[in-house]
């Protein structure tokens, strides 16, 4: 075995790209490609780190499969840093196939985690803990574990699990502590102030209030009826009535619940529903058809009594009705939420984790840069949107060493 290699490799493990590159900065082999273009990765340089990775991927030969499912791993987290969520990160199941196959567990694990971050990110709860379930986190590289727990709490934290997101934070803080890299620490410690930081909001005809996230799983445990916004749904414990798909009838559930135990005017849910200043009769008839459905979907949980000027929402067992809200709202509320991890996204990933269309994206994108609340920088497929001015630590880039192949 190259000792070089072997000892580059171990630089980037214990986060010193610059130790890996004083040993291969001048070799062009295979193996040390793959290690510069890891090097430049943690420097920060993602595109030359891509063009070195595809460099040596296609310099290895026919029977070097191993190495170049490792290179095709190190490629797809630089795609996932750089918020490419489509295109490469695609392959990563036919590479950690290859890496299983060859007996390369710890690698295999760590494709796996990244599909699993991916999955996080684009929103998908179910099948990002499923892949995370299908892993062995003993057999990760010790770089990896905290991304692993990171992930693990990033799914507590939105399925609104306080003590499961309590412990995978602190699992992660013991694993970034262990390989005694500060760029891991920063990670963690930023996704601790997350999970400190104000959940929701809790709107009543009295006044508003922000809630962590503790308090609002004690809300929703309660026997409350919560509307919910972050969510679009209404619920009373395990009893939940999704409503995402029914945007006016949550509109008028949520104008009900914030004026609860009062009821609403109809002009009111007519000016907040339909956006209309004047009502003629066939909005008013247009209002009953959508309040029957509201009515029609919301028995298990709670009535809706016409009276003389309005309707009034009367949960049948809870003993109260809350409305709960996202922290911030407005205007691409969604998109801020996601540029707020401080990452640069491309366009197309945006479009993918909210599920609109790219075009749809770009309009948004180009609305709130011209408020000044996002930026880009980059041409074309490479144009990546930042908002500015976020606090805290961008994520850093951490890859195992890729071995020297056999």
């Amino acid at each position: 075995m190259d000792s070089l290699i072997t000892a580059a490799a171990r630089a980037l493990s214990a986060g010193d790209p610059l130790a890996a590159l004083n040993r291969v900065a001048l070799r062009d082999d295979p193996p040390a490609l793959a290690l510069r273009g890891i090097a430049m990765a943690q420097l920060g340089d993602l595109a030359r780190a891509r063009k070195l990775l595809r460099s040596a991927g296609r310099a290895f030969g026919p029977n070097e499969m191993t190495a170049r499912a490792r290179c095709v791993v190190a490629e797809a987290e630089i795609a996932l840093v750089s918020r490419d969520l489509g295109g490469l990160m695609q392959t990563l199941g036919t590479a950690r196939a290859v890496l299983e196959e060859h007996g390369d567990r710890a690698n295999a694990a760590h494709a796996g985690y990244l599909e699993a971050r991916r999955l996080l990110l684009i929103g998908r709860l179910e099948e990002s803990e499923r892949m995370l379930d299908t892993l062995d986190a003993d057999v990760l590289p010790l770089t990896s574990k905290t991304g692993y727990w990171l992930v693990a709490a990033g799914i507590a934290m939105r399925r609104i699990r306080v003590e499961s997101a309590r412990a995978a934070l602190n699992r992660a803080g013991h694993a970034a502590h262990e390989t005694r890299i500060p760029a891991l620490a920063a990670e963690v410690d930023r996704a601790s102030r997350m999970f400190e930081a104000p959940a929701a909001r809790l709107i009543t005809r009295e006044r508003e209030q922000l809630l962590d996230l503790a308090e609002v799983e004690a809300l929703i445990a309660s026997d409350t009826l919560v509307v919910d916004a972050c969510h679009t749904l209404v619920r009373i414990g395990a009893l939940v009535v999704p409503l995402s798909s029914r945007p006016v009838l949550f509109a008028l559930a949520r104008a009900l619940a914030e004026a609860w135990p009062e009821d609403v005017a109809r002009e009111t849910l007519l000016r907040r529903t339909f956006r209309a200043r004047d009502a003629d009769e066939s909005l008013r008839a247009r209002l009953r058809v959508e309040i029957g459905r509201l009515r029609k979907l919301l028995r298990p949980l709670a009535g809706l009594i016409a009276t003389r000027r309005g309707f009034l929402l009367k949960p049948h067992s809870a003993q109260r009705v809350a409305m709960l809200a996202p922290p911030v709202e407005g205007d691409h509320a969604e998109v801020l939420a996601l540029l707020a991890d401080g990452e640069a996204w491309s366009s197309s990933a945006l479009a993918l984790a909210l599920g609109i269309g790219p075009r749809t994206a770009q309009r948004v994108l180009a609305a709130l840069s011209r408020t000044g609340k996002v930026e880009s920088f980059g041409r074309g497929r490479a144009c990546r949107w930042m908002m500015q001015n976020v606090p805290g630590f961008p994520t850093n880039l951490l890859l195992p060493g890729l071995p020297t192949p056999e």
